[in-house]
C-alpha cells in the first residue's frame, strides 16, 4: 500500500479526533514507512567479488618485477625454482577483447618477462555461425643443473664449469582457422611450428678417477639440443541425424640435431671429451577418422581409425677429442666409438577403436571397448667403428620388427543402491610379435663385441582388474575404497641367437620369460564434523614383483628378480573459522623400497629406497574490503642417502626443503590493484655433500590495471 492511501485511511477513521492527535498518528506512520530498511541487494558474482565491486572489466594489463637474492649453488636454485635468478619482470599478463559487431569478437592475450625468457602472444577473431581465426606464439625456458656427482672419501665434487644452470628454450607458432557454417561440415585447418633449442642435463655421466685405482661415473654431461618440426592438419566433422563423423589428415616433417656431451676424466692427464651426435630427419603422414552414433538415449556406439607412415633418416657419431663437437682424429687414448653413421627406418602403424555405451537400466552403465594396433618396422644402418690409433672398421646392421596388440576393456558403474556408487573394470591385452636383427658394432683390434644375429618371437598378455565403491553413510561422511591387480606376462622364443647364453655376453637372447605382478589397495575418507571443517584421509598400499626365467643354457634358475613395496599416507584438512579467513594444511608420507637379489651378493648394489615426507600449509585472510593476505609454507624431507662410495656410485635422495611465501593484494581503486610478495627458500641435498645447497629470498611486485 502506498503512503498516501494509508494516510487517507487513517484520516477517515480519526476524522472526529483532535487535529493534533491525527497529525501525530499520520506523522508516525509516514516516518515508519520512509525509514524501513532497504531491500536486500543482489549477491555479487565471483567475478564481481574478484573485482571488489559490482563493476566488472573484461580487459587488463599486469606489470611485474622481482628478483632472487641467492646464496649457494646457483645452478641448483635455477633448476629448483625454474628461474634465471636475479632480477626479472615485464608484462605478466595482458588481455584485451572487443566486440566488433553483434556476432564478432576480437581478443589479444600476451605475456613478456625478460630474463625468464617467457613470451606469449595470441590473436583470436571469432564470428558466430561463421568461424574463427587464431594466431599464437609462445616461448618459455626451462633450467637444469649440469653438475655431476660427488665422491665423499675425498670430498671431490664434479660441478659444471660455468656454475649457471643449463637453459633450454621451447616454443611454437600456430595458425588455426575454422569454418562453422550451418548445415555444412565443420572444417578446421591448423599449422604448427615447434622447436627446442639449448642445453639440458643428462644422467649419463662420464668416468672419473677421484682417487688412485677408483673409476666411477661422476663426471658431468649434457645434451646440446637443436630440434624443429612443422605440421599441417585438416579436420572435417559433420552431423547427420544421430551420427557425428569426422575425417582428418596430418603431415609433419622435422629435424633433430642433438648431441650428448660427456666430460671424461676431467682435470686428469687422460682427460677427453666425448661428443655423441644423434641426428634425425623425418616425415610423417597420418589419416584418421571417427564416428559416433546414438541409436537410443541409452545406447551409443563410436569408432575410430588411424594410419601413420613414418620415414626416418638418421645419422650420428661418437668422437673423442680435446673439445666437444670436433672432427674425428685417431688418438691413442680414444675409446670405442664410431663415425659416419647413417641409415633409415620406416614405420607403418594401424590403429582401430570400437566403443559401446549401454545403460540397460537407469542405474547401470556398461562400456565395453576394443583397441587393435599393428606396427611394422624396417631399419638399416652403416658406419665406421673406431678405437685408438687403429684404422676405422666398417660395420652395418639391419632390423625387421612386427607387432600386433589387441586390447579389450569393460567398465561397469552401478548406483542403484541408496548412497552407494559401485564400479568395476577389466582390461586385457594380447600381443605377439617378432624381431629379427643382425650386425652391429664389431671388434676392433680384438676389443669389443661380436656382431649379433637373432630372431625372437614374443608373446604378451596383460591383465588388470579394478574395483571400488563410494559410500555416503552420513551427509558429513564419504568413504571411498578400491584396488586393482595387474599382471604382465612376456614370453620369448629365441629362434636364432648368436650369443653364448652361458658366457660373458648373454644378451639379447638371454631371457625366455618375465612376469610383472602388481597388487594395489587404497582407501579414502572425507569428513565434515563441522560446517567449516573438512578432513580428507588417504592410504594406499602397493606391492610389485618381477619374476625372471633365463635360457636353460645359462645354467641359472628362475627367480624373483625384484620386489617393490610402497605405503602412501596422506592427510588434508581445511578450516574456515571466519568468513574472512580460510586455512588448509596437508601432509603426505611415502615409504617405498625396491629389493633385488643383487643386493645379497654385492654392496655396490643396495636396495633402492624412495621414502619422503611433505607438509604444506596455506591461509587466505581478508584484512579489509580492499586488502587480502595469503601465506603458505612447504616442507620436504627425504632420508634415503646411502654412502657406498668405496664400492660404487652413491645413490639415494638425502634432501630437505623449506619454502615460505607471503603475498598482499591491495585494491587501490576499483580497477587498479597492487601485489607484493616475499618468499624464502632453502634446499639441502646430502647426496652432493652440501655442494648443491642453496638459500634464496624472493621480492616480487605487480600492478594490475583493468579497463
Amino acid at each position: 500500500m502506498k503512503p498516501n492511501r494509508r494516510i487517507q485511511k487513517i484520516w477517515r477513521k480519526l476524522r472526529w479526533a483532535s487535529v493534533p492527535g491525527v497529525w501525530m498518528a499520520v506523522s508516525s506512520l509516514w516516518a515508519a514507512d520512509t525509514n524501513k530498511p532497504p531491500a536486500t541487494p543482489e549477491p555479487l558474482t565471483p567475478q564481481q567479488i574478484f573485482e571488489g565491486g559490482s563493476d566488472t572489466y573484461n580487459n587488463w594489463i599486469e606489470l611485474s618485477t622481482g628478483g632472487f637474492f641467492e646464496h649457494g649453488n646457483q645452478g641448483q636454485l635455477q633448476q629448483r625454482r625454474q628461474t634465471a635468478g636475479g632480477a626479472f619482470g615485464g608484462i605478466e599478463d595482458f588481455h584485451f577483447q572487443k566486440d566488433l559487431d553483434k556476432t564478432t569478437t576480437f581478443s589479444i592475450d600476451g605475456r613478456s618477462l625478460f630474463e625468464n625468457h617467457d613470451y606469449k602472444l595470441k590473436l583470436d577473431l571469432e564470428r558466430g555461425k561463421v568461424g574463427f581465426l587464431k594466431v599464437s606464439y609462445t616461448q618459455f625456458r626451462t633450467w637444469s643443473s649440469g653438475d655431476g656427482g660427488y665422491y665423499p672419501p675425498t670430498g671431490t665434487f664434479y660441478n659444471f664449469p660455468s656454475g649457471d644452470a643449463l637453459a633450454l628454450d621451447r616454443g611454437n607458432i600456430t595458425f588455426e582457422g575454422g569454418l562453422r557454417l550451418e548445415d555444412i561440415p565443420n572444417v578446421t585447418f591448423k599449422y604448427t611450428h615447434d622447436y627446442r633449442q639449448g642445453d639440458t642435463s643428462s644422467t649419463s655421466w662420464g668416468a672419473a678417477h677421484p682417487t688412485l685405482g677408483v673409476n666411477q661415473g661422476l663426471s658431468p654431461s649434457f645434451y646440446d639440443i637443436h630440434e624443429h618440426s612443422d605440421s599441417f592438419q585438416l579436420d572435417v566433422t559433420h552431423q547427420i541425424k544421430a551420427t557425428e563423423f569426422g575425417v582428418g589428415l596430418r603431415y609433419e616433417f622435422g629435424r633433430q640435431d642433438d648431441a650428448l656431451n660427456i666430460s671424461q676424466y676431467p682435470g686428469e692427464p687422460v682427460a677427453q671429451n666425448i661428443t655423441d651426435k644423434q641426428g634425425t630427419r623425418y616425415d610423417m603422414f597420418n589419416v584418421h577418422a571417427f564416428t559416433e552414433t546414438w541409436f537410443k538415449t541409452n545406447l551409443m556406439f563410436s569408432t575410430g581409425y588411424s594410419y601413420s607412415d613414418l620415414d626416418n633418416h638418421f645419422s650420428g657419431s661418437r668422437i673423442y677429442g680435446s673439445d666437444f663437437d670436433v672432427g674425428y682424429v685417431p688418438g691413442a687414448l680414444s675409446g670405442l666409438g664410431f663415425a659416419s653413421l647413417g641409415g633409415e627406418s620406416r614405420l607403418h602403424e594401424y590403429v582401430a577403436d570400437l566403443n559401446l555405451l549401454y545403460k540397460p537400466f537407469p542405474h547401470l552403465t556398461i562400456v565395453p571397448s576394443m583397441r587393435i594396433q599393428k606396427q611394422e618396422t624396417d631399419a638399416y644402418s652403416a658406419g665406421f667403428e673406431t678405437l685408438g690409433l687403429n684404422a676405422a672398421v666398417p660395420f652395418s646392421s639391419t632390423l625387421n620388427n612386427s607387432d600386433l596388440d589387441v586390447r579389450e576393456r569393460l567398465d561397469a558403474t552401478y548406483n542403484g543402491i541408496t548412497n552407494w556408487v559401485l564400479y568395476a573394470r577389466g582390461e586385457w591385452s594380447e600381443g605377439s610379435g617378432n624381431l629379427a636383427e643382425g650386425g652391429g658394432l664389431i671388434p676392433v683390434a680384438g676389443i669389443g663385441n661380436l656382431p649379433v644375429q637373432e630372431q625372437i618371437d614374443e608373446n604378451r598378455l596383460f591383465q588388470k582388474y579394478s574395483t571400488g565403491a563410494r559410500w555416503y553413510p552420513l551427509r558429513s561422511v564419504i568413504l571411498d575404497a578400491g584396488g586393482y591387480y595387474k599382471k604382465d606376462d612376456y614370453n620369448y622364443n629365441n629362434n636364432i641367437d648368436s650369443t653364448a647364453n652361458n658366457g660373458a655376453d648373454r644378451y639379447p637372447g638371454y631371457l625366455i620369460m618375465q612376469n610383472f605382478d602388481t597388487y594395489d589397495a587404497n582407501a579414502r575418507i572425507t569428513l565434515r564434523p563441522w560446517q567449516t571443517v573438512t578432513l580428507v584421509s588417504r592410504y594406499e598400499y602397493q606391492l610389485s614383483t618381477i619374476n625372471t626365467q633365463p635360457d636353460p643354457l645359462s645354467g641359472l634358475n628362475a627367480l624373483e628378480s625384484s620386489t617393490m613395496t610402497s605405503h602412501i599416507i596422506g592427510q588434508d584438512a581445511s578450516w574456515s573459522p571466519w568468513s574472512r579467513l580460510s586455512l588448509q594444511v596437508g601432509a603426505n608420507c611415502v615409504r617405498s623400497e625396491t629389493k633385488t637379489p643383487a643386493s645379497d651378493v654385492t654392496q655396490a648394489i643396495l636396495n633402492a629406497r624412495n621414502n619422503y615426507w611433505t607438509v604444506n600449509f596455506s591461509s587466505d585472510l581478508i584484512l579489509d574490503d580492499k586488502t587480502d593476505l595469503k601465506v603458505s609454507y612447504f616442507y620436504y624431507l627425504a632420508d634415503d642417502y646411502q654412502n657406498i662410495a668405496t664400492v660404487g656410485v652413491p645413490y639415494g635422495a638425502g634432501g630437505e626443503e623449506h619454502s615460505v611465501t607471503a603475498t598482499i593484494i591491495r585494491r587501490l581503486t576499483k580497477n587498479l590493484r597492487v601485489t607484493l610478495k616475499y618468499g624464502f627458500f632453502h634446499d639441502r641435498d646430502q647426496l652432493y655433500g652440501g655442494n648443491t645447497d642453496n638459500t634464496a629470498q624472493l621480492l616480487f611486485t605487480s600492478l594490475q590495471y583493468r579497463f
